[in-house]
């Protein structure tokens, strides 16, 4: 009987190539593996034909599924291989690690205290990697072990370092009591594999591990430290995973640098050097950037003569990355940045079997992504929908739901509308969306269902009409009926006991939007018409009680406010209520102690409509910047007035005189501190306007002078253009 154990690094080409060829000469009777016993019976999985890395195992709680851990493997992940050499020649493989029904258990709010820094305590390797001249344990990693094409002795190197380093380590700092507990559990399995008869014992490890598991203390000293573990039921699956998850810095303690890179050093059999270089000038290319045959050949001489400079026995990522920055890049960050995105990472997502155990909820949304050929993707993707095509408009439906449920697996990029037959969406499938189809699945067993669930369950939780009202846009994006008909009916409620006139101001424009275009989608929107009618008439009654005596703050939240009511108004082309509203404008207009910008607001809404003749206008712009009032006042009246459009003063000289004679009239010592609110106020206008209107400034003069030039109109040379107008008008002459 022999046990023998591989210390491994959890992800690493030279790793894996090294134990593969280990485990054929060793031709074990049963393979144990450092990872989570509690996916045991998920292990046969990954021989099926569908199965595709980089996956993760998923380890949760049922009823607390964001308290969920992953064990990701790519292809060249040690474990992964040794689970196919195990199944491809009908040998026992198992998990062995302290099970997650118990780690999830344990005190997690306990810290461990340490004497060690916190950059040896969690990487002890950086001792070795500085001592060797690298800057940190990747580097040193990489080149001792991950670029080796034949590293199958290493193994007893990677024990005798490890020991020594653990040595190191228990001279400064107690053992943590989880690893203590960890490595006792996979003793014991190592022990219970013996009894079984096992005769030849893998065991694939963490190179940390692997000393204590190579030598190991009598049965007795184990068995106390795992005697009485609290346990607590899990579930476990398989999950798809990409490249990017793999990465330390998205968190993964466990994570690599470069798992593009490592993908490529495991599956290209020879010339990696060159190979990469040509991949390098393919997306260059591809992104039209310029990568010539003798850029690929002076890249991989680069490298080598680097790796040779560096002694280094063949080149890294470190000197394919310098050697492309130089010539590819001429010395330019930027395409290296799409490099390491494309290549270095890698954009790879992974697949499951069909037969992976699964909630209903998880069912019925693969089952649409593939009736819709809507498959997930690691990768950026825009999909321009045209909601009048059936598929088309049932994608948009799923999307909508499934942000309904806390899923954004796409957002909205681009919309030109919400009366427009089309929705730009960018999708990228994130590997924790796994777990979040995991939770939502508490509220039914359809994508459909569960987002009507949740989104009633949010209704009755809210209690703000903003909220509620988004709330209803949102379920009709989602086409969710009966999710409409209970919103709706919450709405009324909480608007029938609301006098916040703010807030049913807030709430009006994302109702107006659902009556105007809902049909656009398909959708019933007769029973906001309701809803819209009461809260307009709450409106229009409170309105003049909350615009008086406001301050400039509230001053302009209730401008913002005006303005989106009267637009959403004017797009629902209702006579009755707009009729309504713009009589409040009037009493507003009226009303004595009204904020200027509300008062000039209101103005410029009647006139727009033509309910305000242009003398009248002119009149009240005359009172209201009347050498009598406050400069502030009278400036606040304009910006109300003027704000987002400047038109109206190149069309109307008398308003034009009114101002700048008021401007002209305003006290040296006061002019600065009006001069910001007048920027602010034209800076809204578009860059013609504000053209035109300098023009006029500089003239000194009324609008007379913009048509001056009509005194000099070449009416011959006029007449030779009215054949050509005639033509496109078509009309005769």
């Amino acid at each position: 009987m022999s046990v023998t154990v591989f210390g491994i690094r959890h992800h690493g080409p030279g790793s894996a190539r090294s134990l593969r060829e280990a485990l054929r000469a060793q031709n074990p009777d049963v393979v144990l593996i450092e990872g989570p016993p509690d996916a045991n019976d998920l292990i046969a999985l990954a021989a099926d034909a569908q199965m595709s890395p980089p996956v993760a195992l998923l380890i949760y709680l049922p009823n607390e599924p964001k308290r969920a851990v992953y064990y990701p493997f790519a292809e060249f992940s040690p474990e992964w291989q040794a689970i196919q050499y195990g199944l491809a020649r009908n040998v026992p493989v198992r998990f062995i690690d302290l099970p997650q029904s118990h780690q999830f258990a344990l005190d997690a709010g306990k810290s461990d205290e340490s004497n060690l820094p916190p950059e040896i305590r969690q990487d002890p390797l950086r001792w070795i990697a500085e001592a060797s001249g690298y800057s940190d344990s990747e580097r040193w990693w990489d080149h001792m072990i991950e670029q080796r094409r034949d590293s199958t002795e290493s193994f007893h190197a990677i024990m005798e370092l490890m020991s020594a380093l653990r040595e190191e380590v228990a001279k400064l700092d107690a053992p943590e009591p989880r690893e203590d507990l960890r490595e006792a559990y996979m003793r014991q399995s190592i022990r219970a594999a013996e009894r079984e008869g096992f005769e030849r014992i893998a065991v694939v490890c963490g190179a940390w591990h692997a000393p204590v598991l190579q030598t190991m203390p009598a049965a007795k000293v184990d068995a106390p430290l795992l005697k009485g573990l609290s346990k607590v039921k899990v579930s476990a699956t398989w999950v798809p995973w990409t490249n990017g998850r793999l990465t330390y810095w998205s968190g993964y303690g466990a994570g690599i640098e470069s798992p593009g890179y490592y993908q490529h050093l495991w599956s290209v059999p020879d010339d990696v050097t060159v190979r990469w270089m040509i991949r390098v000038a393919q997306l260059l290319r591809g992104q039209d950037l310029d990568a010539s045959s003798a850029s690929v050949i002076e890249a991989v001489r680069l490298g080598h003569s680097l790796a040779a400079l560096r002694d280094r026995p063949v080149p890294g990522l470190s000197e394919f990355n310098d050697a492309v920055r130089a010539v590819f890049c001429f010395g330019d960050d930027t395409p290296m940045q799409l490099i390491a995105e494309k290549l270095i990472v890698g954009e790879l997502l992974g697949q499951v079997p069909e037969a992976t155990p699964s909630l209903p909820l998880q069912q019925d949304l693969q089952r649409e992504q593939k009736r819709l050929r809507l498959p997930p993707e690691a990768t950026h993707n825009i999909r321009d929908l045209d909601l009048r095509k059936p598929n088309d408009l049932d994608r948009s439906r799923l999307l909508h739901r499934l942000r309904l449920l806390d899923i954004p697996w796409g957002t909205i990029e681009r919309a030109t509308g919400k009366g427009t037959f089309r929705e730009m969406w960018r999708l990228q499938w994130q590997p924790e969306f796994s777990v979040a189809v995991i939770e939502a699945n508490v509220w039914g067993n359809t994508v459909s269902s569960a987002a009507s669930a949740r989104a009633r369950s949010d209704a009755d939780r809210l209690q703000e009409l903003p909220a509620l009202t988004a709330l209803v846009e949102n379920a009709l994006l989602a086409d969710l009926p009966e999710a409409i008909d209970h919103i709706m009916t919450r709405l009324e409620q909480i608007a029938a006991l609301s006098n916040d006139i703010p807030h049913a101001m807030e709430a009006l424009p994302a109702l107006a939007g659902v009556l105007r275009y809902g049909n656009v989608r398909q959708t019933e929107t007769a029973m906001v018409q309701k809803v819209v009618n009461g809260l307009v008439t709450r409106i229009v009654i409170g309105l003049p009680n909350a615009c008086s005596a406001l301050n400039d703050e509230a001053a302009e939240e209730m401008y913002d406010r005006l303005t989106q009511v009267h637009g959403a108004l004017l797009t629902l082309q209702d006579a009755d209520l707009t009729s309504d509203w713009n009589r409040v404008l009037v009493q507003l207009v009226n009303q004595q102690d009204i904020h200027g910008v509300i008062a000039g607001r209101c103005c410029r809404l009647l006139f727009e409509q033509k309910l305000l003749a242009a003398d009248e206008v002119e009149r009240r712009m005359g009172l209201a910047i009347a050498p009598a009032v406050e400069p502030a006042k009278s400036m606040a009246w304009i910006d109300g007035f003027l704000r987002g459009s400047g038109l109206i003063l190149l069309h109307n000289e008398e308003l034009w005189q009114i101002l700048n004679a008021w401007v002209c009239s305003v006290k040296t010592e006061i002019f600065p501190q009006l001069l910001p609110l007048l920027r602010r106020t034209f800076s809204t206008f578009s860059a013609p306007e504000r053209s035109q209107i300098g023009s006029l400034a500089r003239r000194g003069a009324g609008r007379s002078n913009v048509s001056s030039t009509a005194d000099s109109l070449d009416e011959d040379r006029a007449r030779k253009v009215l054949p050509l107008v005639a033509q496109i008008l078509g009309l005769e002459i």
